[in-house]
């Protein structure tokens, strides 16, 4: 249903080393990345599309003050690829928000895992199947 969405980021490296990780084991990748040239108020803006099939649906955006925190879940094909979001967020700057696992109350089958990303925002991976 999300045709894209963008997060921020004060430090866009870092994000987009955590998000890169993480996304891997979901195999989103790099679509497509550029500066902002056209933008006057800062024409060394950042910024990169993650994805797959060459469609870019998740925009890292660089930004020069904080925002306000969001929250995004992104479809995993299964409860391993969950178990390894989790793990590579973790290893890449990312903070517990909500280890693998079934949350029931939203579902039976409902296997999901949260992390803190570098800037703040709640990002997690979900499994809807059954085991």
């Amino acid at each position: 249903m999300i045709d894209h969405l963008s997060t921020y980021a004060t430090d866009y490296p870092a994000t987009k080393l955590f998000y890169e990780a993480a996304f891997a084991p979901l195999g989103y990748t790099v679509q497509m990345e550029f500066v902002a040239e056209w933008n006057a108020d800062f024409p060394t803006q950042r910024m990169c599309a993650f994805g797959v099939n060459g469609k870019p649906t998740f925009w890292i955006i660089e930004t020069k003050e904080k925002s306000t925190p969001r929250h995004v879940a992104f479809s995993a094909a299964s409860r391993d690829a969950v178990d390894q979001f989790y793990a590579q967020a973790m290893t890449h700057g990312g903070k517990d928000n909500g280890q693998p696992g079934l949350r029931p109350h939203y579902h039976e089958n409902y296997y999901g895992a949260f992390t803190i990303d570098p800037d703040g925002n709640n990002v997690e991976a979900v499994c809807h199947a059954p085991v």
